[in-house]
């Protein structure tokens, strides 16, 4: 079996209408669905639900469950909150600069732009408290070529001594990063 895309990616939001609106104001996502069920589906658990699904781009959707029935959402306490996010591409660098510079006037605390070598990001939370990360493509075939070579060999010394392999160190050296 091969897998041909993800079909969506979906998470949970204290309120749709709020959610939608927020994405759409200042992602540019719009809204492609709404479904709305007084029981599960798969489960047949009685427990209503509005489920939204928004144009991430180029195929990709990004769904939301509103669950009115539940206790409220809250966080795994033992996973940083950096870790579990939401990344979406940007066209460019000005493209970034200018969503930064959009989503502060609008009073959302913007961290970055982060210099990652092979992208460019900022990051910011959604109104459900969902991390979102914005990415700006800068790498060279050269490197994605680099780390090609190594990326087998990273995760098995990964896995033996569950530290940071030195196989592509070079990402945080002067030569490459980016002026």
């Amino acid at each position: 079996m091969l897998i041909q895309k993800i079909h969506h990616v979906a998470y949970r939001c204290r309120d749709a209408k709020e959610t939608v609106e927020w994405y759409e104001k200042h992602l540019g996502m719009r809204l492609i669905l709404a479904i709305a069920e007084d029981a599960v589906p798969s489960t047949k658990e009685p427990d209503p639900y509005m489920h939204v699904f928004l144009d991430a781009g180029s195929g990709n959707v990004l769904a939301f469950f509103e669950l009115p029935t539940k206790p409220p959402m809250g966080r795994d306490p033992n996973t940083p909150a950096w870790t579990q996010h939401i990344a979406f591409e940007v066209a460019s660098l000005d493209v970034l600069r200018a969503t930064k510079a959009n989503l502060e006037a609008a009073g959302i605390e913007v961290l970055g732009p982060v210099d990652h070598t092979l992208f460019q990001s900022i990051y910011f939370f959604d109104p459900n408290g969902h991390r979102i990360e914005l990415a700006a493509n800068t790498a060279t075939p050269e490197m994605y070529e680099k780390l090609d070579a190594v990326k087998y060999a990273m995760i098995e010394e990964w896995s033996q001594t569950k530290r940071a392999p030195r196989h592509a160190a070079w990402l945080h050296e002067k030569e490459f990063t980016k002026a």
